[in-house]
């Protein structure tokens, strides 16, 4: 198995894996029945969690946090880590699902709005044909239903959990629920049914080569500025990190 090596991004111990060792971790986890959260941190989940002790608290103990985001993967080469590339979470997404196609994995989508995860697993069955997704549910629900929730994901006989909620609380309910779920891989999507949908169109792939993707989101979606702020609080807080040696 490959090794796991942790490196400190502000506090969140990110794991700088690249995209395919991730993918073989993640499996062979599955394939051991090792229950495992992941969280994929990009500057905006890693600055929540400077602000918010409960969520780095959930940070520090999940099972993988990968390097999502252009700054998260700038952040560690600044503050001296050898970071191989980004982990989307879509692309993570994307890759689990090609693999499940081919080893046969049971998947489950939970999330979003009404119809979109529908519309996710037709998208995932022609992308990736013969993955198994073995059960859907929409993101609107209240806490009282988390019973009846569960019980069908666990029916469903479900080997990776996608959750797609938003953050933080994909990942608080993944957290809360760690002992009650079946199974073994969860992981929280943001907002990647709707991309797989074709509800939310991803910046053009020269924008994300070039780390633009965070531009081109706000140029879509200009009700996201406040949210793009903690980007340049992010960058003064690497560079002091950097300044003070950590």
């Amino acid at each position: 198995m490959l090794e796991k090596t942790v490196i400190d991004i502000l506090g969140v111990p990110v794991t700088p894996f690249s995209m395919r060792e991730a993918v073989i971790w993640l499996m062979n986890r599955v394939n051991r029945h090792i229950p495992t959260q992941v969280v994929t941190a990009n500057a905006e989940i890693i600055m929540l969690a400077n602000e918010n002790p409960a969520y780095m608290s959930l940070l520090k103990a999940a099972d993988l946090v990968l390097p999502d985001g252009a700054g998260t993967v700038w952040a560690g080469r600044k503050l001296g880590y050898h970071v191989p590339e980004r982990v989307a979470g879509y692309d993570l997404f994307i890759e689990i699902l090609k693999y499940a196609a081919v080893h046969g994995e049971r998947i489950y989508f939970f999330g979003a709005a009404p119809g979109i995860a529908e519309a996710a697993r037709e998208k995932a069955q022609e992308l990736a044909p013969g993955v198994r997704i073995v059960g859907v549910r929409n993101g609107y629900f209240k806490e009282s239903e988390a019973p009846e929730i569960i019980r069908k994901i666990n029916e469903s006989g479900a080997d990776i959990l996608f959750a797609a909620l938003g953050a933080p609380k994909q990942e608080f309910w993944l957290r809360d629920h760690r002992d009650d779920l079946a199974p073994f891989l969860r992981i929280g999507l943001g907002g990647s049914f709707d991309v797989l949908a074709g509800k939310t169109v991803r910046a053009p792939k020269w924008m994300q080569e070039a780390s633009l993707e965070w531009l081109y989101r706000l140029y879509k979606q200009p009700s996201r500025l406040g949210r793009m702020m903690a980007l340049p609080r992010f960058v003064l807080a690497v560079l002091k990190a950097k300044k003070r040696g950590k």
